[in-house]
């Protein structure tokens, strides 16, 4: 069983940044792939980052440039580091883990960020 916890969310002014933390309690860190998606209010969920167990990346177009995604597998957790927010980034940000050995996926609560002057 795995328990995913987000944290570092809030209101920030445009232009400014903001670093998530999840920490990823179970077995096996090393084995997810974990991910950041988010949802707006009337959307669906969309991926933004997501970062293999060897340190690969993706990211969707509209985060490339400003967010960057991070893991540390000493303490188990994942980071997503956003600079350049745009009211366009508003939204609950989840913490996805995924493992392809078990197909088991997992996510987190949800932390709200909220861009607005």
């Amino acid at each position: 069983q795995v328990e995913l916890a987000e944290s570092g969310g809030g209101l920030v002014q445009p232009g400014g940044s903001l670093r998530l933390s999840c920490a990823f309690l179970g077995n096996i860190f090393s084995t997810y792939v974990m991910a950041w998606y988010r949802q707006a209010p009337g959307k669906q969920r969309e991926l933004v980052a997501q970062i293999g167990s060897g340190g690969s990346t993706n990211y969707a177009d509209s985060a490339k440039g400003r967010f960057t995604i991070s893991r540390d597998h000493l303490r188990n957790m994942v980071y997503l580091q956003m600079n350049s927010l745009i009211p366009e980034d508003t939204a609950v940000y989840y913490c996805n883990a995924f493992s392809f050995i078990s197909q088991n996926t997992y996510w987190g609560q949800g932390t709200q960020v909220t861009v607005s002057s």
